[in-house]
């Protein structure tokens, strides 16, 4: 016996009657001299359509254990044809392939005839769905680099630069109380950075001594 399931939920009867219809997207062009060309592109999503039937009692033909009233059905095809999400369409075939397709449902039609009494025909449209996803894209600024002949002309200017260009270096005249700690304090706002001074001043030899009259260099 066939099994018909929808979204993971087997209806009682299996539709005597299903149709799977795919679609080509090929495009007919006309070239100039040379007529009407076919661009092959690839297939369509599939359609399928059928026509299920919902029982009103528990009759001896159903699936084993898939009796309920018609509007639990209908309700769950409701749910199916508004919550935009795919769901799995299945089929079931006994000793033969099955059917297994994600899907959307597109159409939906309840029909009530007096001749079924009171069980319900329900038409029903579906569409393969293909999943799709976008990229993101991110720009970054370009990094700032210096090229090889910019450096070059940099470390020119630099060794051709005439010496009454060059900085000069700060001096201090050593006097009564001065000390290495008081000046690096002074000049660099820590004292404890005083061997940067004494670093530069060959003549200090000890650093607890500096001479009055020292002219001492600040670098």
């Amino acid at each position: 016996m066939y099994k018909f399931f929808l979204g993971g939920t087997l209806f009682p009867v299996t539709p005597s009657k299903l149709t799977i219809k795919t679609k080509n997207t090929n495009k007919t062009v006309t070239l100039i001299n040379e007529g009407d060309v076919n661009v092959l592109k690839t297939p369509g999503l599939k359609e399928i359509s059928f026509e299920l039937l919902l029982p009103s009692q528990d009759y001896d033909f159903l699936a084993t254990g898939s009796f309920k009233k018609p509007k639990r059905y209908l309700n769950k095809l409701n749910l199916l044809k508004i919550n935009k999400k795919p769901f799995q369409f299945i089929v079931k075939r006994p000793g033969s392939f099955k059917t297994n397709l994600k899907v959307t449902l597109e159409d939906l039609a309840i029909t009530e005839d007096a001749k079924e009494g009171l069980d319900v025909k329900v038409s029903v449209t579906l569409k393969e769905y293909r999943h799709y996803g976008t990229k993101k894209v991110v720009f970054l600024p370009p990094a700032t680099t210096t090229k090889p002949e910019e450096k070059k002309e940099e470390a020119q200017i630099t060794e051709n630069r005439d010496a009454s260009t060059a900085p000069t270096p700060k001096t201090h005249v050593v006097k009564r109380g001065d000390t290495l700690w008081g000046l690096a304090k002074r000049y660099y706002g820590n004292g404890a950075l005083y061997p940067r001074i004494a670093a530069a001043n060959p003549r200090i030899k000890n650093p607890n001594l500096i001479i009055d009259g020292w002219e001492l260099i600040i670098p």
